[in-house]
């Protein structure tokens, strides 16, 4: 498999703002590295060709914080450089009864009775799940299902909108909820959540190709949206529209310094909904109730 990478160095002051700049690419391709000792900076992304990379650069490269850097030379990744950079960066994590794991520990990871693992190839480059956003959102997703009487999730549906690599949606899957689906405007995105799924052997869950305002139609018990902080406050009613009575409302992809401000915007539209934030690094969520009918 022939892989590109690009390396851009930044200021590291930037870092925040460029993280923002990667979201609203909707391409998941991309990271941010830092080196506390030497207080540099980096994006990064890999690509499966140099005509892709200069394509996703010249996506990415607008939303920068001046001053932008130039685009960096494409450099071809030997097959060991990409395996070992993602095997340093991936490790694997738990929460609850759910586990992700990189495909390479398949043989050595041990499976606690009664728990479900989800097998990831970083690979892929749409994520692993170790981002503060997405573990954010399995821990609402996770403890949702916690409370529920046996065999409740069975009746129970769950969007993943903005699915990215399918990671939040396929999590629904190993939790037993009966109706699953996720889409995200990239239908990129869309192929890399299929073949996640494929990799698991789970088929219990439909990804599309979708906008916010077409992929939430019809609603569902629990609504995950991983997407950034104005994406989020600019469709609050189709967000909060489709969630019924008695479902959760859980979004990340909010950084801490956002977090007021996005509570405040849905507040403003349904002030009797019980609102919960947490704080993960730089990182925060929200998560909403309907109260029952």
């Amino acid at each position: 498999m022939e892989l590109w990478e690009l390396r851009a160095e930044i200021p590291r002051a930037h870092v925040e703002a460029a993280e923002l700049a990667v979201q609203e690419t909707g391409f998941g391709g991309w990271s941010l590295l830092e080196d506390a000792v030497s207080g540099r900076a980096w994006v990064t992304g890999v690509f499966g060709s140099e005509p892709e990379a200069a394509a996703r650069w010249a996506e990415l490269e607008p939303a920068l914080p001046s001053p932008r850097p130039p685009m960096p030379a494409a450099r071809r990744l030997p097959d060991a450089d990409w395996k070992n950079s993602y095997r340093d960066h991936f490790k694997a994590w738990g929460f609850g009864r759910l586990h992700w794991v990189p495909v390479w520990e398949r043989a050595a990871f041990t499976l606690p009775p009664g728990h479900a693992v989800l097998w990831l190839d970083p690979g892929m480059a749409f994520g692993t799940g170790n981002h503060e956003t997405t573990r954010l959102c399995i821990q609402r997703l996770v403890e949702f299902e916690e409370a529920l009487p046996a065999g409740r999730a069975r009746s129970l549906s769950v969007v993943d909108a903005g699915c990215g690599s399918g990671i939040l949606a396929l999590s629904a899957v190993l939790l037993g909820f009966g109706q699953v689906r996720g889409f995200d405007n990239d239908p990129e995105a869309v192929r890399v959540s299929a073949s996640n799924a494929e990799l698991n052997g789970l088929d219990g869950v439909a990804f599309l190709a979708a906008d916010l305002a077409l992929g939430l139609r019809g609603g569902a018990d629990v609504v995950l949206a991983n997407i950034q902080a104005d994406v989020l406050c600019a469709n609050a009613r189709v967000l909060l529209g489709a969630v019924p009575a008695g479902g959760l409302l859980a979004m990340s992809g909010i950084l801490a310094s956002e977090s007021d401000s996005v509570r405040e915007a849905f507040a403003a539209i349904a002030p009797d909904w019980p609102a919960d934030t947490r704080i993960l690094g730089e990182w925060s969520d929200l998560a909403l109730r309907r109260p029952p009918s």
